[in-house]
């Protein structure tokens, strides 16, 4: 009996092991069970729409497997792959493994929407991944992995282990294919050269059916199976009607093919599959230049992530062992050995020794650490044993962070990107277009098919949108890379470009021209009192003021009675009020005190800190804070790319006109609130100015939130660094001066390969229609083109931070 095809999945089996079902008119036929409940499935949920989009494509058979869904809920799954959001829904990404085209992506993200407790489904076609949000209240995960069974797919997580080695599968195949390819190139160029000697002193037919004949068999599997990535991506594109870079390859190639074997077996006109094997091989080896360096520009995820352990050493009533880092949880006791990477950000409670930051700072010395100082993930502990205390579990460490953040920062297109895309889209059907047309006039205006199709496929072949589509990206791609290597972390590849194109930078005094760590330089004591009630009092806040109010407390006085004090507030950007047995507490800057002690003294240059019991003045403190290394020279540099420094605080006049002029900046605004700031950032947002805010600390949030590009330094607030654009690791000003420069360079590259892509087709098109370019060098100029566009974005590190001396 004849082979026939499974209803759903279009795979063909012998008739007689089939399952035949009768619907109505229509006789089904399904090779198993699992297919046959999917059909029924689909009908019942009103999906059956999804045959006419599948079209002739073939599926595996639908295997339905539930034996181990219960690791889906375990907890250390949860742990490892599962995000939970403050309002309680959890996110995964999963790669959805079985889909095809984009009729098996409409069929997941309809069928995950009809299902209870899923918030948001999306599917990316090209790599399969799939981002999923459910309510855990409403539906478990291992319900949504058995919903996507059961309709004949399968899912698991996405983990970058697992997708690194599809990376090298990819390589791989482009490899064999260029193989395939160059060995049929090489050949048929020696049989090439004879056809032509041939054509120029005569040959005879039967010695030229000989050679068209071997140039056939070679070109065959050259156009087949190494130019199978382009037919693939062609047929995609069909299918999502789609007209892109392959549609053009292929059409192309498949052309000249064609055109090729009627010659050849009418033995009329010339062939071309010399032509043929060249377009694929040039444009072939083009894209897989493409690969790697795409590969090379992301190496600093791999940088970061490599060779990181995946169990580490705890310690627990004096016994050691091997726990999941994924089951390390806040207040866990860690050992760390000499060599070993830290994985989870701590306190050291015993030992101490060196740790390397580099991966993190890009700072090549080691630094230092004791009890009770902080160690972040991605550190290596050098030289000694050292034990400490987790502050963090995986999923929020530093380095899981960094990974995530430019993870995101890749995916994230810039508007100038969004719209180089638009164009490029259009771009591949207007040369098609333009083909067709140069066809049909060389063919009424010389009357040879032949000369009319050669010079066709030429304009099809040499036209680029591969490098329109690859200016931007690649050029980002690369910036962001260089970034990170340097401790600087974009939290969106559009951050390049709008950070280019700002005018103005807001600067915060404390702890970003400052180190924030402010000291007592003078203090007056103008009653007896007794220091535990202060210290108890700056204790309640992570203010610098206050933590320099308790340093020096702590360095005057060996011990201080254990307080409780009571009603603790916050007077926003000016202090601190308490009541402790009855008594009043106030400290805080020279405007909370004005408001009840209008005489208090407040002539100075420094910061100044006043403490107040029952309403009379008990202590005046000044404090100056460091500025922070080579924060005159930056702000100097950063003046010299054209760009507005102002300084924004909230201290009083005095103290920042004090530090505005050692670092040379000549607007100041201070005794500002943190919705002041705000406003003057909203004010230049008027102005028409685009403005880049830096700050560290919780009152610069809502500033930072108000700025077109926001930068945290790295031991900023969470807050902070959760608002924020832009992460400086390091902590260091020149790092901003960096992050200008990389952004302008970066987008410099990107103007640069735009340009020169619209200036490549607006020559080579023209050229290609006049009949000047033959299919031999259209694919070779398309290949280099691309190249070109590679190349300049690589340019982008060599980039100099350093004057030279």
């Amino acid at each position: 009996m004849a082979d026939i095809a499974c209803t759903h999945c279009n795979l063909t089996f012998p008739e007689e092991v089939m399952i035949a079902e009768q619907q109505n008119e229509n006789q089904l036929f399904f090779c198993c069970k699992g297919c046959q409940g999917v059909y029924h499935l689909l009908n019942a949920e009103g999906l059956d729409t999804f045959y006419d989009k599948l079209g002739d494509t073939k599926l595996q058979p639908a295997i339905q497997s539930n034996e181990d869904l219960e690791k889906f809920d375990l907890e250390g799954f949860r742990n490892k792959y599962i995000t939970t959001h403050e309002d309680g829904l959890c996110e995964i990404n999963l790669i959805i493994e079985g889909i095809h085209c984009s009729a098996c992506v409409w069929l997941n993200e309809k069928v995950l929407h009809k299902t209870d407790g899923v918030i948001e489904t999306s599917i990316n076609y090209t790599n399969n991944k799939a981002k999923v949000i459910w309510d855990p209240e409403v539906i478990q995960l291992s319900k949504i992995i058995e919903t996507i069974r059961s309709i004949g797919y399968n899912a698991y997580p996405y983990d970058p282990k697992l997708q690194e080695e599809r990376a090298i599968s990819t390589r791989k195949t482009y490899y064999t294919r260029i193989l395939v390819a160059v060995f049929g190139a090489m050949n048929i160029m020696w049989l090439a050269v004879a056809h032509y000697a041939g054509y120029f002193g005569g040959i005879q037919q039967s010695f030229k059916d000989i050679l068209n004949v071997a140039e056939f068999l070679l070109a065959t599997p050259v156009l087949f199976y190494s130019g199978w990535i382009f037919f693939r991506g062609a047929y995609y594109g069909y299918k999502n009607n789609i007209v892109n870079m392959d549609t053009l390859v292929a059409s192309g190639a498949l052309s000249a093919y064609i055109y090729s074997i009627y010659a050849m077996i009418t033995q009329s006109g010339e062939v071309y599959f010399d032509s043929v094997v060249m377009i694929i091989t040039f444009v072939l080896v083009g894209k897989y230049l493409e690969v790697l360096s795409k590969k090379h520009a992301v190496d600093t995820l791999d940088t970061l992530m490599g060779s990181t352990p995946t169990e580490v050493t705890t310690l627990k009533d004096g016994v050691k062992s091997l726990v999941s880092i994924e089951n390390i949880i806040v207040g866990d006791i860690i050992e760390l050995k000499p060599g070993e990477k830290v994985v989870i950000d701590g306190e050291v409670t015993w030992g101490q020794g060196s740790f390397d930051e580099s991966s993190l700072t890009g700072e090549s010395e080691p630094i230092y650490k004791k009890k009770d100082d902080t160690i972040l993930s991605g550190s290596v502990c050098l030289d000694s044993v050292v034990h400490y205390s987790a502050t963090k579990d995986a999923s929020n460490s530093m380095l899981t962070s960094i990974v995530n953040l430019l993870e995101d920062s890749i995916t994230k297109k810039p508007r100038i990107e969004q719209l180089a895309n638009s164009v490029s889209g259009y771009f591949s059907t207007i040369i098609l277009i333009i083909a067709l047309l140069t066809f049909a006039g060389w063919y009424f205006w010389v009357e040879s098919f032949e000369q009319a199709l050669i010079v066709g496929i030429s304009v099809i072949v040499i036209a680029c949108p591969c490098a329109l589509g690859l200016a931007t990206p690649m050029a980002t791609l690369v910036g962001i890379s260089v970034a990170a290597k340097r401790g600087i972390l974009f939290k969106e590849a559009s951050f390049l470009e709008t950070m280019a194109k700002s005018d103005i930078l807001a600067l915060d005094k404390t702890g970003t021209i400052t180190e924030g760590k402010p000291s007592v330089v003078k203090s007056d004591y103008l009653e007896a009192f007794d220091p535990s009630l202060l210290y108890a009092l700056v204790s309640t806040s992570n203010h610098p003021i206050s933590k320099g109010i308790k340093a020096y407390l702590e360095e005057k006085h060996e011990t201080f009675a254990p307080l409780t004090l009571e009603e603790i507030t916050t007077v926003e950007a000016k202090g601190i009020k308490a009541r402790y047995k009855g008594q009043s507490l106030l400290g805080g800057n020279a405007e909370l005190m004005q408001a009840s002690k209008p005489d208090v003294n407040t002539d100075s240059q420094n910061a100044l800190f006043f403490f107040m019991i029952d309403g009379r003045l008990i202590a005046r403190f000044e404090l100056s804070d460091t500025i922070r290394e080579g924060a005159a020279k930056v702000i100097k540099k950063i003046q010299d790319l054209g760009v507005r420094v102002v300084m924004l605080t909230g201290d009083h006049e005095q103290s920042a006109q004090k530090v505005a002029k050692e670092v040379g900046i000549a607007e100041v605004h201070a005794k500002l609130l943190p919705q002041d700031k705000a406003a003057l950032i909203d004010r230049f947002h008027q102005e028409g100015h685009v403005v880049v805010m830096a700050g560290d600390g919780i009152n610069d949030a809502i500033a930072l939130a108000s700025s077109d590009i926001s930068i945290a330094m790295g031991n900023g607030a969470d807050v902070a660094i959760s608002v924020s654009d832009i992460v400086l690791l390091d902590e260091k000003p020149e790092s901003i001066y960096e992050s200008y420069r990389l952004s302008q360079r970066t987008f410099g590259a990107v103007k640069e390969n735009l340009g020169f892509s619209l200036l490549y087709n607006v020559v080579a098109v023209p050229l290609a229609v006049m009949g000047f370019v033959n299919p031999l060098v259209a694919a070779l100029s398309m290949s280099l083109s691309s190249l070109v566009v590679v190349g300049n974005s690589m340019r982008i590190k060599r980039l100099k931070f350093k004057e030279k001396k």
